[in-house]
């Protein structure tokens, strides 16, 4: 499936927002939002008043580039959170954060969820002991993510290894540091999440 390719502080740039695209690049003075916190292009003088349609699609589209979605499959998603039991919104936040590249980023086997999805996509990682290259991939409770004999093999996996200890892990997964294999514990909590955007606000832009 297609993805942007582009520039990714520009999003940020244009949303007004600090998204985290980059990893640790946006935890330090290098980070481009920091340096010129203003909308890309030519600059206005002029203060634009944004409408409440505006700020819902705002929104839904800092979700969609925080997680890498384009719009038909984020859409799926919605559709899906809606039919599930309880609040759309917090059921919309799982489904995003029990996707395969996700959870990778979140178990610190890569600096960000771009980086994630390329280890995967790569044949790197495995859920339950079987190779999985769909980043898309939405797991469940006890499912347990690991990586491929490949993926032992490059560097990467070895600087992932000795960087683990200062990850923290989120509570609803665990993390075996010795064979750098982990398991979602429980479903994650909106409040453990820490979502940069406002769900509330997304399901409203849908419900229109």
């Amino acid at each position: 499936m297609a993805h942007y390719t582009g520039p990714v502080c520009r999003i940020c740039r244009r949303l007004g927002d600090k998204l985290y695209l980059k990893g640790e690049k946006c935890f330090t003075p290098k980070c481009t939002f920091e340096r010129r916190p203003y909308p890309p292009g030519p600059r206005s003088m002029r203060r634009r008043k944004v409408s409440d349609r505006g700020l819902q699609l705002r929104e839904k589209q800092k979700a969609r580039h925080v997680y890498g979605i384009l719009e038909r499959q984020f859409q799926r998603y919605y559709n899906e959170a809606v039919k599930r039991h309880g609040i759309s919104g917090d059921n919309l936040l799982r489904i995003l954060e029990l996707r395969l590249d996700n959870l990778s980023y979140r178990l610190g086997y890569a600096e960000s969820r771009s980086q994630a999805r390329q280890l995967v996509l790569h044949g790197h990682v495995t859920v339950n002991g079987r190779k999985s290259a769909i980043p898309s991939h939405v797991l469940k409770v006890g499912d347990e993510v690991g990586w491929t004999e490949r993926g032992r093999r490059s560097r990467h996996f070895e600087a992932m290894k000795e960087a683990i200890g200062s990850r923290q892990i989120p509570s609803w997964l665990s993390l075996d540091t010795d064979s750098m294999t982990g398991r979602i514990l429980a479903p994650p909590e909106p409040e453990e999440i820490g979502a940069r955007f406002n769900t509330a606000t997304i399901v409203e832009y849908y419900s229109r």
